[in-house]
């Protein structure tokens, strides 16, 4: 494709200096491109335009630039290179977001969960779906690779590519403030958008709460998205609708929604409640996913898809058919007196959830195994340390994705919000090792709470992402335990 062709309709563009034929594009400038399109993008540490001439020496004919370099090849000049980015990434790709529905989910928590719901709920419907998230891309029941949340313009619109021309008709998208922040979804129109909440996280990015929830507004504005869904109950939901100018669906368990449940009833094997849209229609649904969040997690699929036209009985029967989502609230099947579950809560807000969730079932003792990710939002570790000494009865305290941090002084801050409470905890640095002994202290009715890593198979560690797929280290454990016994 001719890069002239890349920048039509393009409102960032300043001027284009000379033309060539594209085959691929990149932001790595180490990455081998032939007639490759290179994207200078600026960041806090460094800036990619002083990475031009490496890009060119491997394999790339032309630059997207902020500023023009003394470089003889073509350029095109834009007032913002993301930006740019995003919008030339689906032209290359024939625009592929504008085959499909697309239906965003926003908020602190319950994005994964959310995404699942309404695929099933599509598929009810005879829709064939497809999933962008936190734990993967999914096209029908294809699994296509992704390492971000919300994954970057030039794979985002390969995978959309892909899902389009697989004949997928309704695309569920996990929507992050860093994607909204860093223009990543500029090139896109979401049929419907949901806001489920907003919690302490990612501050080690935004610096402040306002901050981050300005980034999940923006999702919001009317070039993005055509209806919304929002989350009545949340505090910041006034903030969101006061501004909105598109149709509108709310929902919650507050009265005052237009889709709300009643008679809820909690166990340890999921939750019934009443769905009621307006007083008008009910139906009642029987989610094998347990806890309240769980709740608000299916009105907010189901509010989406009503904005697209599914019917409740439809509605019901996707709702009723997820068994699970990887790493939320995932019981493990261990044929032990004692339970574990495996939950992604990797906030302050996330962990009190699965423990307020977890003690309303639990028979015996909470033994909760956790830590916090390194060089990430150091305020939170505390918090979750003051939670976990609240509502656990036994805590170890170990080490998640480290990242370049030492694990010992993450989990030093940890204490400072544990020691306070006086709760029964200690630290085992070694995660595997704190989980054998979590295992080892179970007995009949207690449940095992390893909290952090949910779907994640790995341990980042200085740079190095090792293999540490809680799941199998279980496995490995309990049968170990039986040798020995």
């Amino acid at each position: 494709m001719k890069l002239s062709q890349l920048t039509m309709d393009m409102p960032e563009l300043i001027r284009l200096t000379g033309d060539a034929e594209i085959a691929s594009l990149t932001a790595n400038s180490r990455e081998q491109c032939e007639k490759g399109l290179f994207f200078c993008i600026r960041g806090g540490r460094v800036d990619a335009h002083d990475f031009a001439p490496q890009a060119l020496e491997n394999g790339c004919v032309a630059l997207v630039v902020e500023r023009e370099l003394d470089i003889d090849c073509p350029q095109v000049l834009v007032t913002d290179v993301r930006a740019a980015m995003t919008r030339m990434a689906s032209a290359f790709n024939g625009h592929p977001q504008q085959r499909m529905k697309l239906v965003g989910i926003t908020g602190t928590k319950g994005k994964t969960t959310t995404t699942f719901l309404l695929k099933s709920i599509f598929e009810a419907a005879g829709l064939r779906c497809g999933i962008i998230g936190t734990t993967g891309c999914i096209a029908g029941s294809t699994k296509l690779p992704s390492r971000l949340t919300t994954p970057d313009p030039i794979e985002m619109f390969r995978i959309l590519r892909i899902m389009a021309d697989a004949g997928v008709q309704v695309v569920c998208m996990e929507v992050s403030a860093h994607a909204l922040y860093l223009r990543k979804l500029v090139a896109m129109t979401f049929e419907a958008a949901a806001y489920t909440n907003l919690s302490q996280d990612h501050l080690d990015f935004f610096g402040t709460m306002q901050k981050y929830f300005e980034a999940k507004k923006l999702l919001f504005t009317p070039d993005m998205v055509r209806n919304a869904a929002i989350n009545v109950d949340e505090e910041t939901a006034p903030q969101i609708l006061s501004d909105l100018t598109c149709p509108t669906l709310t929902y919650g368990i507050s009265g005052c929604a237009d889709l709300f449940a009643r008679d809820i009833e909690i166990t340890e094997s999921g939750v019934s409640f009443t769905l009621n849209l307006r007083n008008l229609h009910t139906e009642r649904i029987h989610l094998l996913l347990t806890g309240m969040f769980n709740v608000y997690n299916a009105l907010a699929a189901a509010s989406c898809a009503l904005i697209l036209g599914v019917e409740l009985a439809d509605i019901k029967k996707g709702l009723e058919a997820v068994v699970s989502v990887p790493g939320r609230v995932e019981m493990l099947a261990t044929d032990t007196p004692y339970r574990m579950i495996l939950d992604y809560s990797h906030s302050p807000d996330a962990l009190d959830n699965i423990l307020h969730t977890v003690r309303e079932f639990c028979r015996g003792r909470i033994i909760l195994v956790f830590g916090c990710g390194g060089d990430r939002d150091k305020g939170k570790r505390p918090m979750m340390g003051k939670i976990a000494g609240q509502l656990a009865d036994y805590s170890i305290l170990t080490s998640d994705n480290p990242r370049f941090e030492d694990p010992m002084d993450i989990l030093a801050a940890i204490e400072q919000g544990i020691a306070p409470t006086g709760a029964k905890y200690e630290v085992i640095e070694d995660r595997r090792e704190a989980i054998r002994q979590a295992m080892e202290m179970a007995v009949g009715g207690d449940i095992v709470v390893l909290a952090g890593k949910g779907h994640e198979t790995y341990q980042d560690i200085c740079g190095v992402k090792r293999p540490f797929d809680e799941k199998e280290i279980v496995k490995e454990l309990l049968e170990e335990m039986k040798q020995n016994n």
